[in-house]
């Protein structure tokens, strides 16, 4: 007979004598007795089955709803989220206010410590407001008229030299190769080109190109553009037109021969033909006017 089979029944205690007895004659017998023995004493747990599927349910639906998170990824998101913040803070912070006049129009205006600025026509200021208290600097294309606060360093920088001050009235002109600083009250300093220069009230200096084309003196406690009046002294034809150009809306074509003719007297900002007669006639020129464009020419031509 089988024996497996015979073993099987033996575990069951269904083996007949005839098949026990054969069953001890087996040299396995032995191996047999301690197995029996050994699985005597197990004990099935006790299995409460539906709390258990409850518990292993409840586990299995909230691991569906965890979301991993990639804690590296997370942080470079905050990173670069806080990165703009703060590039942006900073270029807010940079940005300079800037005030600028068109052709035949002057503005006047207070600087945040109260210094007043009276730009000219076709001009520009730019400077940082909400630096203004740290450092008091502003850059000049054009001409402007500075009555400064007493305070720190006062820094007016155009692209052909640095004024400086501490408290003091001035005047700075800078256009194209010409820089011209006259100081009407206090004491100023021009930097340019490493050379360094002190005007004291009732003084001026002229540059053309970055070299020194004067330093003299002045007689007059303001300049005349703001009474609404350009004055010349020595200065070539063309230069004048220039400045009549930027002080009226204007074009202006010479049939001159001549355009460096110089030019010493003024004219007035209210009245075109009154500023072109006051140029023209000490010069023997005359002039038409169609619409914004004016034709300057010798008298003879006529």
């Amino acid at each position: 007979m089988n024996k497996d089979y015979i073993l099987h029944k033996w575990l069951n205690n269904s083996a007949s004598e005839t098949e026990l007895e054969e069953l001890k004659n087996s040299p396995e017998y032995a191996d047999y007795i301690k197995i029996a023995e050994a699985s005597s004493t197990l004990r099935v747990p006790n299995v409460e089955s539906e709390t258990n599927y409850d518990v292993i349910s409840t586990h299995l639906n909230s691991r569906n709803k965890v979301i991993k998170l990639n804690l590296v990824r997370t942080f470079l998101k905050i990173a670069a989220v806080l990165a703009v913040v703060v590039a942006g803070y900073l270029y807010i912070d940079s940005l300079g206010t800037s005030i600028q006049t068109k052709v035949s129009e002057k503005h006047t205006f207070l600087l945040p410590d109260n210094s007043e600025v009276a730009l000219n026509s076709n001009s520009s200021i730019e400077y940082n407001e909400n630096s203004w208290n740290d450092q008091r600097e502003l850059t000049l294309n054009g001409e402007a008229y500075f009555n400064v606060t007493k305070g720190s360093s006062f820094s007016v920088k155009t692209p052909s030299g640095i004024v400086t001050v501490l408290g003091t009235q001035f005047n700075v002109y800078s256009r194209g190769d010409k820089f011209l600083v006259n100081c009407y009250e206090g004491l100023v300093s021009v930097a340019y080109n490493d050379t360094l220069i002190t005007l004291p009230a009732g003084t001026q200096l002229n540059l053309e190109n970055g070299l020194m084309k004067n330093h003299s003196k002045i007689n007059r406690t303001s300049p005349n553009w703001i009474a609404s009046e350009s004055s010349f002294d020595d200065a070539t034809l063309q230069d004048v037109l220039k400045e009549l150009e930027i002080q009226y809306p204007i074009t202006i074509t010479t049939e001159v021969s001549n355009v460096n003719n110089r030019f010493t007297g003024s004219f007035t900002h209210k009245n075109l033909n009154l500023a072109l007669k006051s140029i023209c006639d000490p010069l023997k020129l005359t002039y038409t006017i169609r619409e914004e464009s004016v034709t300057i020419y010798a008298k003879e031509a006529q």
